[in-house]
């Protein structure tokens, strides 16, 4: 039985919309990839969506509505559910994260949540078109508070690329803060901070964030993607997104040469 067969449409309305997506595209006899042309997705994000991994967005239910002619039935549902706050599975990973003993994180494209300054954070929200920037930047901080602002705080092992380095968020001087806060957290006997410089090329990382969470008694991870993610639980699919946090981990520069690569660009930000 696969994860969207499981999906109990009364649980939410996140399931809900996984459910009638699913519902909708079987009673047309149409194919993941076809419905992929519809929303402008890959076949693979179809299937996260109709599994509750992930969840469509306002133009994907829109297109929906057209091409299926439902008078609005999804971009409606969609509001509905946005309204009551975010799907239950954000909602347990962040449970896991701030829990967790220790935290393996794979960030590509800018600094990873618990990391971030309030600057930093702010200036990310502001630029993501998120409604309440206020309210989100709360929440962020409260998250990070939970995870590196007490003394029992995780193991911390953080795999960054140098384009989450050097590229300009909020500003000259919210960038050197930001970097002044990376080169503070990896002073800690338990944050490890290690860089993947630019000229190393391709790695598996390119194909998007991740972190894995080490439980007292199971890992769990979640990998991150544009207008969602998903949680990850299945011990199998845990171990492969481990087996690539190494992979990525192999080709960093060791903590000092990360480092002085940190300084160096802070410099820059003159």
């Amino acid at each position: 039985m696969s994860a969207a067969d499981e999906i109990d449409p009364a649980s939410s309305l996140h399931a809900w919309l996984a459910y009638d997506l699913r519902f909708y595209r079987q009673k047309r006899g149409l194919t993941g990839t076809q419905v992929g042309k519809i929303i402008h997705c890959v076949r693979s994000h179809v299937a996260n969506i109709e599994a509750g991994r992930s969840c469509i967005d306002k133009a994907q239910a829109k297109s929906l509505d057209q091409a299926w002619d439902t008078g609005g039935h999804f971009e409606r549902l969609l509001g509905f559910a946005r309204s009551l706050g975010t799907p239950d599975w954000f909602r347990q990973s962040v449970e896991y994260e701030v829990t967790a003993d220790i935290l393996r994180i794979y960030q590509g494209q800018n600094i990873p949540a618990p990391l971030q300054t309030e600057d930093y954070a702010r200036a990310g929200l502001s630029m993501g078109r998120v409604d309440d920037v206020g309210k989100a930047l709360a929440n962020r901080m409260a998250r990070q508070e939970l995870i590196i602002g007490r003394e029992d705080h995780p193991l911390m092992m953080v795999l960054l690329d140098q384009d989450a380095l050097d590229r300009p968020v909020g500003g000259p001087e919210v960038m050197r803060a930001q970097l002044r806060r990376l080169l503070e957290l990896g002073e800690r006997p338990n944050v490890s901070i290690r860089v993947i410089a630019r000229s190393v090329g391709w790695h598996v990382g390119l194909a998007g964030p991740f972190q894995v969470m080490s439980l007292e008694r199971k890992e769990v991870a979640y990998t991150g993607a544009f207008h969602g993610g998903r949680l990850v639980q299945d011990a199998a699919e845990v171990r492969e997104i481990a087996i690539d946090f190494e992979l990525i981990g192999a080709k960093a520069s060791s903590e000092g040469e990360s480092r002085a690569l940190i300084e160096k660009i802070m410099k820059e930000f003159a």
